[in-house]
C-alpha cells in the first residue's frame, strides 16, 4: 500500500454517492480517502499537493466493460496495455469480458488475468468469467469456483445463451452467490451473416444487416427469465428503442434489471457506413438515428444506468481489411469520458453528478465492487478531470496497443488530466 499523501485543492468534488457536488479539498492518505474538507491539522506535512482549480474531482471511473484481448490476441492488447489505455482515459478500474483464447472459464484462467494485472501496476482490473465452458452455450462453467478464484461476474460476451433454460439456471445460480451476469443480447439465427444496422442505409449499400429484433427478442426472454426467478440480470451495450422500452418497463414493475450503453451509440449512427470504413463496424451495430436518441433518452431518464465503452482492439492487419471480413469492435477507452461530456453536459442533458453516477458508482454497485465512492476511508481511486481542455484525439493521443477508432481526427472538450489508483498518481497529462 502507497504511503503517499495528496491534497487535491479548490477542486470541485463531485461524488454521487453521497451527493457532494462542491469546491472543496480532498485529502488522501495511506491509500485510503482521509476525507474532504479536513481539518489543517489532519494534513500530513509531506502530502503533495494538487490544485485542481476548475476541474472536476470525482471518484475513479469504472468501465465494466472491457476487453483485454489477453490470452490469444496479445498483438491487439495486452492486459498492460489497456490497462494503461484506461489510466490515461480516466478509469481507475475495469472488468474485463472472458471472450479470449482460451475463454476465461477455469480458476486457472482468472487467477492468470489477476496476476497480469497485478503485474502491470496500472489500474485496477477485475476479470469475468464465462456463463458457459467455453462459451458454447451447452453447459454451465463452474460458477461458484470461478467466482470463489476472483471472478466478479459471469458474460458469454459475444454470444448469447440461446437456451433458455440454461439461462435460467445461471440466473439461478448467479443470484445464489450475489454475483452479477451480464447478457449479450443478440438472436444468432437473426444476426447470422449481418454487418451493420438492418435498415435503408444497409439496402443501399448492399451489406447485409442485422435487424434490431435480433437484441430486441434477447432482452425481452432475459427480462421474463430474470423475473421469473426474481434474479438481477444486467443487460450489455443497449442499442435499440424497443429493449430500452422493455428495460424501462421492467424496472417499472420492480425487475432487477439493470443496463449499460456505449459512447459510440449515442454519438454515431449508421450513416457512417456510407464511408465502407471498418472502423464503423461493431456489434451491436451502429442503428438509425431514432435508436440513438432512444438510447440517450434512457440515460437521461435512469433506463440506462452506465456507460461502459465496450473497448474491443483489433491488430491493423485484421481490422482494416474488406468490411464483410473485417472483425466488429472499436477502442474506447481514451475517447468514453470527452464523448459524454460532449454529448451529455455540454449539451444540458446530464448535471456532472448524473454522468459521473453512470461512469463510477453505478457500474461498480452493479459489480459489487467497493469502487465508485470517496467516502471517508474508501480506496483512494480519483480521477480529476478539465472539462474546458480542447484537445483533438490523433493516432498519438493513443496508448491502446491497436488504433481501431472512428473517432481519430476529432476535436474533443474535456479530458482526465490525473488518474490516481490507490492514493498513488499512476497518469498525470
Amino acid at each position: 500500500m502507497s504511503t503517499q499523501s495528496i491534497l487535491l485543492e479548490h477542486g470541485r468534488v463531485v461524488d454521487p454517492s453521497q451527493q457532494i457536488d462542491k469546491i472543496a479539498n480532498l485529502l488522501l492518505v495511506d491509500g485510503k480517502v482521509a476525507g474532504i474538507d479536513v481539518s489543517v491539522e489532519q494534513i500530513p506535512e509531506n502530502a503533495i499537493k494538487v490544485d485542481a482549480s476548475n476541474k472536476i474531482v470525482a471518484p475513479g471511473l469504472v468501465d465494466m466493460h472491457a476487453h483485454l484481448r489477453e490470452p490469444g490476441d496479445e498483438e491487439s492488447e495486452t492486459v498492460a496495455t489497456g490497462a494503461h489505455a484506461a489510466l490515461c482515459g480516466g478509469f481507475t478500474s475495469i472488468a474485463c469480458p472472458p471472450n479470449t483464447n482460451p475463454p476465461i472459464d477455469t480458476q486457472a484462467q482468472v487467477a492468470l488475468i489477476r496476476e497480469l494485472a497485478n503485474s502491470a501496476r496500472q489500474c485496477n482490473v477485475f476479470p469475468m468469467c464465462c456463463i458457459t465452458v467455453g462459451r458454447k452455450g451447452e453447459q454451465l462453467a463452474e460458477l461458484g469456483l470461478l467466482f470463489e478464484s476472483g471472478a466478479v461476474a459471469c458474460s458469454d460476451d459475444g454470444c448469447s445463451v440461446e437456451d433458455a433454460n440454461l439461462m435460467r439456471r445461471a440466473l439461478q445460480y448467479c443470484k445464489m452467490f450475489d454475483k452479477p451476469i451480464l447478457c449479450h443480447e443478440e438472436s444468432a439465427p437473426l444476426a447470422k451473416g449481418g454487418v451493420m444496422h438492418s435498415g435503408f442505409v444497409s439496402n443501399v449499400l448492399g451489406l447485409s444487416g442485422i435487424p434490431a429484433a435480433a437484441e430486441d427478442v434477447m432482452v425481452a426472454r432475459d427480462i421474463v427469465l430474470a423475473e421469473s426467478v426474481d434474479a438481477p440480470v444486467h443487460i450489455m451495450h443497449v442499442s435499440t428503442a424497443n429493449s430500452i422500452a422493455a428495460i424501462r418497463r421492467a424496472k417499472e414493475r420492480g425487475v432487477k434489471v439493470t443496463a449499460e450503453v456505449t459512447p459510440h451509440h449515442i454519438t454515431l449512427t449508421d450513416e457512417e457506413l456510407r464511408s465502407f470504413d471498418p472502423n464503423f463496424k461493431m456489434n451491436p451495430p451502429l442503428r438509425s438515428r431514432k435508436h440513438v436518441e432512444a438510447c440517450i433518452q434512457g440515460l437521461v431518464d435512469g433506463s440506462i444506468d452506465a456507460i461502459a465503452t465496450d473497448h474491443a482492439p483489433h491488430a491493423a492487419e485484421r481490422k482494416q481489411r474488406e468490411i464483410n471480413i473485417a472483425p466488429f469492435g472499436i477502442i474506447g477507452l481514451e475517447t468514453a469520458l470527452p464523448l459524454a461530456i460532449e454529448t451529455l453536459v455540454n449539451s444540458k442533458l446530464l448535471t456532472w453528478s448524473q454522468l459521473i453516477e453512470k461512469l463510477s458508482f453505478n457500474p461498480a454497485t452493479i459489480l459489487r465492487i467497493p469502487k465508485g465512492t470517496l467516502r471517508t476511508g474508501a480506496d483512494a481511486d480519483v480521477t480529476v478531470i478539465d472539462p474546458d481542455l480542447e484537445w483533438e484525439f490523433t493516432l498519438d493521443e493513443i496508448h491502446s496497443k491497436s488504433k481501431n477508432s472512428p473517432y481519430i481526427g476529432r476535436k474533443l472538450k474535456g479530458r482526465a488530466t490525473m488518474t490516481i489508483v490507490s492514493g498513488e498518481i499512476r497518469y498525470q497529462l
